[in-house]
């Protein structure tokens, strides 16, 4: 059994690209940043990595009209290496996160940090459907204490 599955929250490097395929499929492209935070000889650091992401049919519209630069999302896609030759004949490659499900961020002011967690609009694109379905969780808005979680 095999497992090509990423999960990221970060924030977006540069706005969504939109652009269409021969076929007229709707397709974004855009950056997010993660941050790993760690400890080294007592110090902390931060190590950034960034990620290349691809969205397809109406997920790709969601993403071109609600991200932004800046703002945090929730990705959920899979890995996929495309290899092509430079116009000079050498070999490029680059891999990529093939979103096929999202949530975005908290808005702006509407989060602190301190217990709720942000709400807001899904997208879950499944394969071979027609439509997709958009979906608003939302979170309760009492303060959860640690204190009362029975484990």
């Amino acid at each position: 059994m095999n497992l090509n599955k990423v999960l990221l929250i970060g924030n977006l490097t540069r706005d969504p690209e939109m652009r269409s395929l021969p076929s007229g499929q709707p397709v974004v492209t855009f950056g997010i940043a993660t941050n790993r935070v760690y400890k080294r000889d007592g110090k902390q650091e931060k190590q950034t990595e960034f990620h290349n992401i691809v969205a397809f049919g109406r997920l790709a519209e969601i993403a071109s009209q609600y991200l932004s630069r800046g703002k945090m999302v929730y990705i959920e896609g899979r890995l996929q290496t495309r290899n092509w030759e430079s116009k000079d004949g050498g070999k490029k490659n680059r891999t990529e996160i093939i979103m096929e499900g999202m949530q975005m961020g908290p808005k702006i002011g509407g989060y602190d940090g301190g217990g709720q967690a942000p709400a807001g609009p899904s997208e879950k694109q499944q394969p071979n459907k027609e439509e997709e379905k958009i979906e608003t969780i939302e979170y309760p808005g009492d303060e959860i204490n640690p204190d009362e979680i029975p484990f």
